[in-house]
């Protein structure tokens, strides 16, 4: 065969692998199962090659099995430079145990050299949430 089913169809199975893909991208770190990580592997690997020459061919192919643009200029301004030296082995593979409910085994996945704050983008800082918290009562009605 060649590559795993993952026990889903095709169309499913990609996109499944495009949502890991731009998680992975963003967050430089992903905790999924090991063998949807051995999956991903070879894949994130291939895109970060992909935006180490800056072609416009590469461009288009990036933009297109990523569809997603902040995704495919992270991979070609930031990753492409962080990995111009590096001529394979972008992404490591940890394994992190059994998951409770199904005892599936678990693995981490994440970029070599990866960004740690990048795994907060998404993450409000807890000063501002506490400002926002405080002004809201103000504005109660006698």
């Amino acid at each position: 065969m060649g590559y795993k089913k993952l026990n889903r169809t095709s169309e499913h199975r990609k996109a499944l692998i495009k949502n890991m893909l731009n998680s992975l991208i963003k967050y430089e770190q992903i905790t999924t199962t090991l063998p949807k990580a051995k999956v991903l592997k070879p894949q994130a690997d291939k895109i970060i090659t992909l935006g180490k020459k800056d072609t416009l061919s590469n461009t288009k192919t990036l933009i297109s099995k990523l569809q997603d643009i902040k995704s495919s200029n992270k991979v070609k301004k930031t990753l492409s430079k962080r990995y111009e030296n590096r001529k394979g082995g972008y992404t490591r593979i940890i394994k992190a145990g059994f998951r409770y409910g199904d005892n599936a085994p678990m693995a981490i996945i994440e970029f070599v050299d990866r960004d740690v704050e990048a795994k907060r983008v998404d993450k409000k800082k807890k000063d501002s949430v506490k400002d926002q918290k405080k002004e809201a009562p103000k504005e109660a009605t006698a």
